[in-house]
């Protein structure tokens, strides 16, 4: 897959993501897909294969009244692109770990991203 369709690949499945279309952004996903979210250097949260992906998905849509990843910058590979991305979220619902339904969170990280088989197989979210 050429870099132009990787990233138009990105951008489109963080598009589906904003507007909380998840079967949108299932349609980017090979059937294998990993998962990580790892904050300062530890992985907080894992998924492996399609189905454990859409369930974090649907659990992780629910928390948000809104969000929004914004791409700040590419740096392409052969087979991976990594996105610099500012995230912006307004919490739906009170949650265990302290934050309340109505109060804002905002990151800056990266994500990177690897195709297979012209389908995102890998997604690591850096925080």
């Amino acid at each position: 897959m050429m870099s132009r369709e990787m990233k138009d690949m990105i951008d489109s499945y963080v598009q589906a993501y904003n507007t909380f279309d998840i079967e949108g952004m299932m349609s980017f996903l090979h059937d294998d897909i990993t998962f990580r979210n790892i904050a300062g250097g530890e992985i907080t949260t894992q998924t492996q294969g399609i189905q454990q992906f859409r369930e974090l998905a649907q659990q992780s849509a629910a928390m948000f009244a809104v969000r929004c990843q914004t791409i700040t910058g590419y740096n392409m590979s052969d087979n991976c692109i990594e996105v610099g991305i500012t995230y912006t979220g307004t919490f739906a619902v009170d949650l265990p770990n302290g934050y309340k339904s109505g109060e804002r969170l905002e990151l800056t990280g990266t994500s990177k991203f690897k195709i297979a088989d012209d389908k995102i197989i890998l997604i690591e979210d850096y925080s």
